[in-house]
């Protein structure tokens, strides 16, 4: 090997070192970041699976008073009836005052286009309380629940990537090895696209502070 040659192997081979430095610095700190952020998106999907799970049973008790409703509504319709159909006119109208806000308007409803349901409580104006409510609950736990899913995809996307920079850290310390130079540059080669490749996929990804 001439003395040029082996000048020239040195500053490769310096070259090599400083950029292998700066590399396992930078995909270091990336790395960091990237399990920071994996904590982060986890953190978000726990909570929430917490509000899907809050509105769900939010959305339960709504529902059980809703049927608790219907029940009661259906109960003084079945006396009202009765009431009508024995002729006393009286007590029907005693009963049809008591009737629920929610059923009065379904019943008035159905008396004015002729009867033609089988009932009031097949009219669309009969919404009982609780009925509403628990179906913004079920949407919101709905929602929050697929927020969730993504959360955690999320995070999985941040942990993936975690392995991809551990490649890079992987390759940039095998080409401080003692190894041919051309292999050594190889590998480093090898790093820097694979670093570059993370850190363009890294830009896409949504942040959590």
């Amino acid at each position: 090997m001439t003395e040029t040659e082996a000048r020239e192997r040195v500053r490769w081979q310096r070259v090599t070192e400083i950029l292998g430095v700066f590399l396992l610095s930078v995909v270091a700190v990336l790395t960091a970041w990237c399990g920071f952020q994996a904590s982060k998106w986890g953190g978000e999907m726990s909570i929430a699976f917490s509000q899907a799970s809050s509105a769900r049973i939010q959305a339960a008790g709504a529902d059980g008073a809703a049927r608790s409703a219907r029940a009661f509504d259906l109960t003084i319709y079945a006396a009202y009836v009765e009431a009508v159909g024995n002729g006393n006119a009286q007590l029907a109208d005693y009963i049809r005052e008591r009737f629920t806000p929610e059923f009065a308007v379904a019943y008035e409803a159905w008396v004015e286009d002729g009867q033609v349901e089988s009932g009031p409580f097949a009219r669309a104006e009969y919404v009982p309380d609780g009925t509403v409510e628990a179906e913004e609950l079920n949407a919101r736990a709905d929602e929050r629940f697929a927020q969730a899913l993504e959360n955690n995809q999320r995070g999985d996307n941040y942990s993936l990537l975690t392995v991809l920079f551990a490649l890079v850290l992987f390759l940039t310390a095998m080409s401080q090895r003692q190894l041919a130079p051309w292999i050594g540059r190889v590998l480093l080669g090898l790093a820097l696209v694979v670093a570059v490749l993370g850190v363009v996929i890294l830009m896409t990804f949504p942040i959590r502070i």
